[in-house]
Formats: C-alpha cells, sequence, structure tokens
C-alpha cells in the first residue's frame, strides 16, 4: 500500500474521549407525580401556591418522561448521545425522606438505567435537584442540620442499588440555586425570603455534599466517579474603577469562592464571613464541618449560561437589578452597595445576554486556581420562543448558533490546557421550567404538552452532526 493510499487521520475539535451529553431534572421531565409511590416534593408545594409559578403550572405531567423513558431514550440512541444526566427523584426513591427505600421507585430508575446501558449511552445520575421532600421541609428543610444526615442516608440507599451500573455520581445540582433563589430571594421552592436562612442553607447543603461524597465512597465500587455541580458566575466589573472592582470582588465572593473554597480548600473564604457579618454570625458551622465538605471528588461540573456584570451602586441613577433572577428581592445576601448590570449581546428568550466568552473565563480559571481537576460542563443551553411550523418542523437557528459559540469556547479552553471533558447540553426535552412553568422552552427536542409528541428541532440534528464528526461546522 502507498503512502497515498494510507487513510488520512481523522482529525477532531475536542480531546480524545470527549463525552457528548444532554441533560434533564427529574421533576422538570418525569410527571407521575403521584405514582409508584412518589410523595410530594417541595416543588409540588410551591407550584401550587397562587401566584408563585407562571399560569399555575406544576410538574404533575411535565414531559411525561416516566411512562416515555423508551421513546426518549430512543431518542438519544438517534441522536448520537454518549452520555445521559439526570437527576434521582428523592421523594420517588425515599418517600418519607428517612426509612426504607420505595423499591417501586428504584424499580423505575433501575429500567432507565438497563434501557441507557442497552443502548450504549453512559449513565450520568444526579442525587438532588431541588426536589427536597416535602416531608423534610416541614421538619425544617435545608435549615434543619438533621437534613445533612437524611440525604446521606438517601446517597447511601440509592447507591446500594444502582451502583453497579451508574459510574458517575453528582450529589447536589447547583446549591447556588437551593440556596439563594429557595430561601433568599424565594422565587424558588420552599419560598424563604430572609438573607441569614439563605447563608445557613447554604452551608447545610455544603454539608450534604460532604456527607454524601463520604456514604456514595462507602457504597461504590473504587472506579466509580463522584462530583459535584455548580452554576459558577463569570463576574465582570463595570469599568475599572475601584469600587466597580470591589462589588465584583463581593459578588464573585457570593457566587463562587463561598463554594470553591469550603469544597476545595476546607475554609470559607475571609473577606465573605466580613462581607455578610451583617447577616450572620456564622454559628450553623461546626467543627469538623468543613473537613467534612472538603472531602476529595473526582471532577467539577460547571453549569454556565450567561456572564455576571456589577458595578458600584449609583443613588443618583438607581437601576433594576437585572442579574437574570426574577423576583422583587435579591437572592444575594449583603449585596447592599452592588447593582447588577446586563451584559452587551443578543438575548435569550430568558432574557439572558449571550457571551460565550464567559464560560471560557470560566474553565480557565478554574484551570488555573484547581490544577489538574477534571472538569465537565454539565449544563449550557438557551431558550427561545420555538414553535412548529405547518409541517411539524421545529427551526431554531438562534439556538444552532449559542452552541456553536459556546462549545466552540469549550474547544479552545481545551486548546488551552484545560481538563474538560465533556459537554451536556441543557437540555434533552422541552420541559418543566421551575417558576416560568411550560412557558420557556430549553430543549433541543419540542414537546407538545398537550399530546406529548416529540419532534427534535433543528439543533437536535445540528448537535447530532457534531457528536458524530468531533467537529464544529466552520
Amino acid at each position: 500500500m502507498s503512502v497515498e493510499a494510507l487513510p488520512a487521520p481523522v482529525r477532531t475539535d475536542f480531546p480524545t474521549g470527549f463525552v457528548w451529553g444532554a441533560a434533564t431534572a427529574a421533576y422538570q421531565i418525569e410527571g407521575a407525580a403521584a405514582e409508584g409511590g412518589r410523595t410530594p416534593s417541595i416543588w409540588d408545594t410551591f407550584s401550587r401556591i397562587p401566584g408563585k409559578v407562571r399560569n399555575g403550572d406544576t410538574g404533575d405531567i411535565a414531559a411525561d418522561h416516566y411512562h416515555r423513558y423508551r421513546e426518549d431514550v430512543a431518542l438519544m440512541a438517534e441522536l448520537g448521545l454518549g452520555a445521559y444526566r439526570f437527576s434521582l427523584a428523592w421523594p420517588r426513591i425515599q418517600p418519607a425522606g428517612s426509612g426504607p427505600a420505595n423499591e417501586a421507585g428504584l424499580d423505575f430508575y433501575d429500567r432507565l438505567v438497563d434501557e441507557l446501558l442497552a443502548n450504549g449511552i453512559t449513565p450520568v445520575a444526579t442525587l438532588y435537584h431541588w426536589d427536597l421532600p416535602q416531608t423534610l421541609e416541614d421538619q425544617g428543610g435545608w435549615l434543619n442540620r438533621d437534613t445533612t444526615h437524611r440525604f446521606a442516608e438517601y446517597a447511601s440507599l440509592t447507591a446500594r442499588r444502582l451502583g453497579d451500573r451508574i459510574g458517575t455520581w453528582t450529589t447536589l445540582n447547583e446549591p447556588w440555586c437551593s440556596a439563594f433563589l429557595g430561601y433568599g430571594s424565594g422565587v424558588h421552592a420552599p419560598g424563604r425570603t430572609s438573607p441569614a436562612e439563605a447563608l445557613t442553607a447554604h452551608h447545610h447543603l455544603l454539608l450534604a455534599h460532604g456527607l454524601g461524597v463520604g456514604a456514595l465512597r462507602a457504597e461504590l465500587p473504587a472506579t466509580a466517579q463522584v462530583s459535584l455541580t455548580l452554576n459558577l458566575a463569570a463576574v465582570r466589573p463595570l469599568t475599572g474603577d475601584p469600587a466597580d472592582l470591589d462589588a465584583a470582588r463581593r459578588i464573585d465572593g457570593l457566587a463562587n469562592r463561598i463554594f470553591l473554597d469550603p469544597v476545595f480548600r476546607g475554609s470559607y473564604p475571609a473577606d465573605v464571613l466580613a462581607d455578610t457579618a451583617e447577616v450572620t454570625d456564622w454559628s450553623f458551622v461546626h467543627d469538623g464541618d468543613l473537613a467534612e465538605i472538603s472531602r476529595p471528588i473526582d471532577s467539577l461540573g460547571i453549569n454556565y449560561y450567561t456572564p455576571t456584570v456589577v458595578a458600584a451602586d449609583d443613588p443618583e441613577h438607581p437601576a433594576p437589578r437585572q442579574d437574570g433572577h426574577a423576583g422583587e428581592l435579591s437572592p444575594w445576601p449583603a449585596d447592599t452597595g452592588v447593582r447588577f448590570l446586563p451584559a452587551e449581546g443578543s438575548r435569550t428568550a430568558m432574557g439572558w445576554p449571550v457571551d460565550a466568552d464567559g464560560l471560557y473565563e470560566l474553565l480557565t480559571r478554574l484551570r488555573d486556581d484547581l490544577p489538574g481537576l477534571p472538569l465537565l460542563v454539565t449544563e449550557n443551553g438557551a431558550a427561545y420562543d420555538d414553535y412548529s411550523d405547518p409541517s411539524g418542523a421545529v427551526h431554531d437557528p438562534e439556538r444552532v448558533a449559542y452552541l456553536h459559540g459556546h462549545l466552540d469556547a469549550v474547544r479552545r479552553a481545551a486548546a488551552d490546557g484545560v481538563p474538560v471533558g465533556g459537554y451536556f447540553l441543557w437540555s434533552l426535552l422541552d420541559n418543566f421550567e421551575w417558576a416560568y412553568g411550560y412557558g420557556k422552552r430549553f430543549g433541543m427536542v419540542h414537546v407538545d404538552f398537550a399530546s406529548q409528541r416529540r419532534t427534535p428541532k433543528d439543533s437536535a440534528r445540528w448537535y447530532a452532526e457534531v457528536i458524530r464528526t468531533g467537529r464544529l461546522p466552520r
């Protein structure tokens, strides 16, 4: 065979072994809210409070994934997904929030995992994506230190049942949202509005993570990977003025370092403790907590959608808070003196500016701050006002452009030495979008909620081609 006849090496834009996936969350897609022994979660309760969720929507049916999971897995296989990141519903697995497992609930996840594996798709499980059993909320929720131990118990019994087939486990998804939107601004369940309670919940969530890591390690094979997923913020000062730089420092502390430092350094940042001293004395932190929180993990998941721009407050020119989070009250404890401003660029249907450089900034920062730690982009995507045309097709060029830009940011980061090993598009399906109900569509697969018909959008076909070739269209 001549040299000219040898096959050319396949060139890809992403590292060898790069994982291509999509992500969902249990309450957003499963439905079957009262089937199989499942009991209410805080989101079942919250969505029934008038005015909390747009149009009074609930997750009672959602995308009916509980009954249609085989159809959904077949779609994943058709699109070429290598992995599927999903969350387990705590009230489906442990209806009382403590005590024995509900076998019917675990049976559902048995079936789902087996279906994924039969289609060559790697299951990636998240233990907590915001659906705390209501029974635990009735006992104080994340303000009650005992909830951390209940989480470890839940992690243990779940890993014992599914750990022979699930090799990657995430303890928590976006504890910032659970704490600061759920307990600070009140726009997420359980709807509390106290900065001090937000910080208490934040600490207990991190303690639950640490205890959960220990519980998982005790049950899982040595080869299993344990991780945490954070929605870190690319925080930018509006100008180089010292006051704007200090505003960025404060918000970086509340968005990023308040998680990264305890998890990876075993301490809270001194400046964050000082900034929040007006809100709490941090007496909820007990001896030994930070040692638990900083148990080693195997990788870190990063969720990114839009950057955060801040400046010092300007009393002469007051402006509404534009941090991407709805609600009258700020979710940021002790943010007095800080203005939140929109970044430049086009907007998604959420009103979030599109800026892929923020993802590159986060990934390279983590490369420098946490050398050698494997990273995954566990959520990235955009909501647009998608609709089916008369032929039944769903054209979403804005989402394709969004994904292209952000995948290019991942490509650039990998080329610059960031150990990023995978990308999970948010989301596989249109779903229940929390306080926005069914009014915002993030899916690459359109769901007609009346008929539950699934239709892959143009973005799904585009993503499938990127997966197939490993390359971004030029």
